[in-house]
């Protein structure tokens, strides 16, 4: 039998125990085996990543699962109002021209985006399939036919009729030619974002909300960051994903190679009782000829999204007014007038002003620093990155823990050129 210790004795001590441990935390003191764990974990590599959005928060966790001690940082959150991978969704395709590396990255990401539904017991992932809309100069187009071929991904060719047999709420009228990937779809952003953390959080890491600031490099390396508040960390190695951010903290490598530019979302209300526009009854598209805008059917009782895909004016992703424009209200009621003409009369129900974080050829940047050999780079989402997310982060991970080299298609070195 066990003698009962009373309350307030154990209380103290546990206090007393806390103190003679130190920096330990209580648990560690009051169970051995505990702080032997913990003793482990000084020597597994440290590696503090800065920025959880899509690039960061799978980074992030991609390390940890990898056996690294992981330290993630965020200045207002995953998918806050102020990231690039905030919002409600995204598009994931595989058409992508002539980049075969971004084919076999959607591959993988799929794969991921399924695995995670499946292990987190979520939906992030809404197979509607994607209808890209060819004009005039169908080039990309048709570069990303072989490419997709090769890679095993599904797909099919459409003619302007076929496309308006199947989808006869959609205009095609200026569409050259269309192809339908039956396989791909939208994610949920801000929510994928959410849950990724959850996760990286079950699973052991560190979460921190502050902004961190690169520190000072001397020889070949960085010195610990300065956090928000006072104080600093310091890490092994660090990965900066700070999406517009990014040019900023890093103006003498970076700020000619990033353009960050204001982007307007809109979602208009569906006539009532009209399931046309809904998922399910329509998918994914995009339209690449004359006017290029895409959108994603009414889901999850909000609006029916449309965006102007073309780059806007430069924005400051910290105190840039986000208010939508009447200049771009009117040409999305423009475009929608012309291409689903049904809608024309909706009313706008939601608008929301984002940005992109444009790499000078649209292409991601993962790659070190070129004068601190412990500070990776990864950013240059510029538009297409969310999707890409668990498949860069991915690559990302192993880059920094040395075990398989960063391709060099996101090399910084590129610009050189």
């Amino acid at each position: 039998m066990f003698e009962k210790t009373p309350r307030r004795a154990f209380l103290k001590s546990c206090a007393r125990l806390g103190a003679a441990a130190g920096a330990l935390p209580l648990a560690q003191a009051l169970f051995p085996a505990a702080a032997q764990a913990a003793a482990g974990q000084s020597t597994k590599k440290h590696i503090a990543v800065v920025g959880a959005g899509a690039f960061g928060g799978w980074t992030a966790l991609h390390l940890l699962r990898r056996g690294a001690r992981v330290t993630l940082l965020d200045a207002w959150g995953p998918g806050n109002a102020r990231a690039s991978s905030g919002g409600e969704t995204r598009v994931i395709r595989a058409t992508y021209g002539p980049s075969r590396i971004y084919v076999q990255m959607v591959l993988r990401a799929l794969e991921q985006w399924r695995e995670a539904d499946q292990r987190w017991g979520t939906r992030l992932f809404n197979r509607s399939g994607v209808l890209w809309m060819a004009g005039k100069k169908d080039d990309y187009e048709k570069a990303s036919l072989p490419l997709m071929k090769q890679a095993g991904f599904a797909h099919e060719v459409l003619t302007p009729a076929e496309a308006a047999k199947r989808y006869p709420q959609i205009n095609f009228g200026g569409v050259k030619w269309a192809i339908f990937e039956p396989d791909s779809g939208y994610l949920l952003a801000r929510q994928s974002c959410e849950r990724v953390l959850e996760a990286f959080l079950t699973e052991g890491g560190e979460y921190r909300q502050t902004s961190a600031r690169p520190g000072p490099v001397e020889g070949d390396e960085m010195r610990p960051v300065t956090l928000s508040g006072g104080g600093t960390l310091s890490a092994d190695s660090y990965v900066f994903a700070c999406g517009p951010w990014l040019g900023k903290l890093f103006p003498g490598v970076l700020d000619a190679r990033i353009r960050v530019t204001r982007q307007e979302v809109y979602y208009f209300g569906p006539p009532e009782g009209d399931a046309r526009f809904r998922e399910g009854a329509l998918p994914v598209w995009i339209d690449n000829g004359e006017h290029i805008f895409y959108g994603i059917p009414a889901n999850r009782w909000r609006g029916f999204k449309l965006a102007d895909d073309t780059r806007g004016p430069l924005f400051d992703p910290t105190s840039g007014d986000r208010a939508p424009s009447a200049a771009g209200i009117a040409a999305a009621r423009d475009y929608l007038k012309l291409r689903f003409p049904a809608l024309a009369g909706a009313p706008l129900v939601e608008a929301r002003v984002c940005q992109y974080e444009n790499s000078s050829d649209e292409h991601f940047i993962l790659d070190r620093h070129p004068q601190a050999g412990n500070v990776w780079l990864l950013g240059g989402g510029s538009g297409h990155g969310f999707k890409h997310g668990p498949a860069l982060g991915e690559m990302a991970a192993q880059a920094v823990l040395g075990q398989k080299p960063a391709d060099p298609f996101f090399a910084l070195a590129r610009f050189k050129n």
